[in-house]
């Protein structure tokens, strides 16, 4: 890293912070030729991940449509937001390890099964928008399904 004051390529950190909100580092340093310090940050340069929607076109993967679509559904006081964003980030994880194109239908399912070991109740609200339930009989069809579990 390079001093902005003296363009000396010696430096030493003097102190590291993680920032886990969006996932950068900050560093305080110090230059061994001039003395002064700066700052710089380090960031994970985000990948371009695709998913195949359910027509055929590729869309850019959003881990926030993952948040948004989930915190529509819970209960806060059943599932925390924490828990939610954490959850977010192992289906972004899956998505970029994975070796098979990922479908929306795909990160469905994860989030379905996510939710029926946390909370039914929340499973069968995000159920009813993803599996598209025509009507009442759909639901019940959906909570018998469920009760067998």
């Amino acid at each position: 890293m390079r001093c902005p004051f003296c363009a000396c390529d010696t430096t030493k950190v003097v102190d590291k912070r993680d920032n886990r909100e969006d996932s950068s580092t900050r560093r305080r340093r110090q230059c061994l030729r001039c003395g002064k310090r700066f700052t710089t940050y380090e960031r994970i340069e985000k990948m371009d991940v695709s998913i195949m929607k359910k027509d055929g076109s590729l869309e850019t993967f959003d881990i926030n449509k993952i948040v948004k679509g989930i915190k529509k559904a819970i209960n806060e006081n059943m599932i925390s937001i924490r828990e939610v964003e954490d959850f977010a980030e192992q289906v972004e994880r899956n998505v970029i390890n994975s070796e098979d194109p990922v479908t929306s239908k795909d990160i469905g399912k994860m989030i379905l099964d996510w939710l029926k070991t946390k909370d039914q109740l929340s499973y069968i609200r995000f159920a009813s928008v993803y599996k598209e339930f025509k009507d009442l009989d759909d639901i019940k069809e959906e909570i018998n399904k469920l009760e067998k579990f």
